[in-house]
């Protein structure tokens, strides 16, 4: 048996005991499983095994007998989400093509059903700040991965994710880094160890390394938009420019002449067959939802939907863009319940971050809702390009998003957001200032 599939079957079914007694370690493990996907990296029979299915159901069971409240916390977001998921349950039954689409809203509402699930179970700050850390960490292996890769080479070959995963496509991959960078800085930031604060530097100079190297030419434009906000967000300003300053033309000297090239056919779009592929695609969608309310479904974008709407029938592309991913698949009352939840989630932000400004105990949620609302931009930029509308880390941002205003919320309110007891505080390898206190 080789020992990557003896590794994560060993990990996986070990977890399972503890995930009985504390559910919050199945979201760890469902974040491992589901952003780093190590069974994908193994060659045998790991590579296929239902690892998220049995962890997703052992959490869920172990939230069942779970002596604490179960609530979920609801909010703008969650309403509106749970808006979106009834209304992609109605595309799906007059969808176009009903058998391949309702094999992706077999994936879709297992996605959004563990997005609720984390809700109920992730509500402490030791709990939001370790699922951090799983998640920016499993997305950083590739980022780091990517980043030497990319150096190796000379920028020769494109980065790509693991093959079979939401992220495997260059695009896809560069998307998701550039969603990562920003929860690496949080990272970097709750840390007061020297040397987690230098290999979390490294490690965003990596992911961003492997954003360029994906030659995405949408997750470029993302990636610049994300770097300028993050910038706007984060503490230690003066600094984070410095290092920009230094890495940044290095990075885009470093590359060779074919990307280049490249990149600079974003100015002369009209000349790129991919790029007016995506436009005809995009124009496919609009005349979708213009004729059909519930637009076509899941997995519409197939040949004889543009031989019906495109204005190119012959040219056949992916929606390449969450945003006309959503228009043609669930129509405008669908493309307008997912920009809600964005915007919802954006002022959310602002709200916690302006709530907690002046507040030294709330230091610690004043930079996640900077540093969430940096990985939003990041989506919905290099998202107008990419097509990843339904991928699980945009979800899981607008699950934290409304646990930290949650929090925030009643901390002002001057009631107890304390761990429970049975939780232990965090090690001081992680968290600035050692062991977390309870943050009211």
């Amino acid at each position: 048996m080789p020992l990557r599939d003896l590794f994560v079957t060993v990990v996986v079914f070990a977890s399972l005991p503890f995930i009985l007694r504390r559910p919050e370690i199945g979201i760890l493990m469902w974040a491992w499983l589901g952003y780093m996907n190590p069974h994908k990296l193994s060659w045998e029979f790991a590579h296929d095994f239902p690892y998220a299915q049995i962890v997703a159901l052992t959490t869920m069971f172990a939230l069942m007998i779970s002596r604490e409240p179960k609530k979920i916390p609801w909010s703008w977001e969650t309403v509106l989400l749970v808006l979106f998921i009834l209304w992609m349950f109605v595309t799906t039954l007059f969808a176009m093509y009903p058998e391949p689409a309702w094999m992706q809203w077999n994936k879709v509402w297992k996605i959004q059903l563990m997005t609720f699930v984390s809700m109920m179970i992730m509500t402490t700050r030791w709990r939001i700040q370790t699922w951090i850390w799983v998640i920016a960490l499993s997305l950083g292996f590739y980022g780091f991965k990517g980043g030497i890769f990319t150096v190796m080479t000379g920028g020769a070959y494109a980065v790509y994710g693991p093959e079979g995963t939401f992220i495997g496509g260059n695009n896809e991959i560069g998307l998701a880094l550039i969603m990562t960078i920003p929860l690496l800085r949080y990272c970097q930031l709750m840390t007061d160890k020297f040397w987690a604060k230098r290999l979390l530097l490294v490690g965003m100079i990596l992911c961003l390394i492997a954003v360029v190297g994906t030659q995405s030419r949408g997750a470029f434009l993302g990636v610049t938009i994300m770097l300028m906000f993050l910038l706007r967000n984060s503490r230690y300003k003066w600094t984070l420019f410095f290092v920009m300053i230094l890495a940044l033309p290095a990075i885009y000297t470093f590359m060779p002449e074919s990307w280049h090239q490249r990149m600079a056919t974003i100015k002369t779009y009209e000349e790129d067959s991919s790029a007016m592929g995506r436009i005809n695609a995009w124009m496919m969608a609009y005349n979708l939802a213009k004729d059909r309310l519930t637009g076509g479904g899941f997995e519409c974008f197939r040949r004889p939907t543009f031989a019906m709407y495109a204005p190119n029938p012959a040219d056949v592309h992916d929606a390449h863009s969450i945003y006309f991913e959503v228009l043609g698949e669930h129509g405008f009352i669908g493309l307008a319940l997912f920009l809600a939840i964005g915007y919802a989630a954006w002022r959310s932000c602002r709200w916690i971050m302006k709530r907690t400004k002046d507040r030294e105990d709330l230091k610690w949620i004043h930079d996640l809702g900077a540093m969430l609302q940096v990985s939003l931009v990041g989506y919905a930029s290099a998202g107008a390009f990419l097509g990843l509308a339904y991928f699980d880390l945009y979800y899981n941002l607008i699950a934290l998003i409304v646990l930290a205003k949650v929090i925030t919320a009643k901390v002002l309110r001057g009631e107890d957001v304390g761990e429970p007891e049975r939780t232990k505080p965090v090690p001081t390898y992680g968290v600035a200032g050692g062991n977390v206190r309870s943050a009211g």
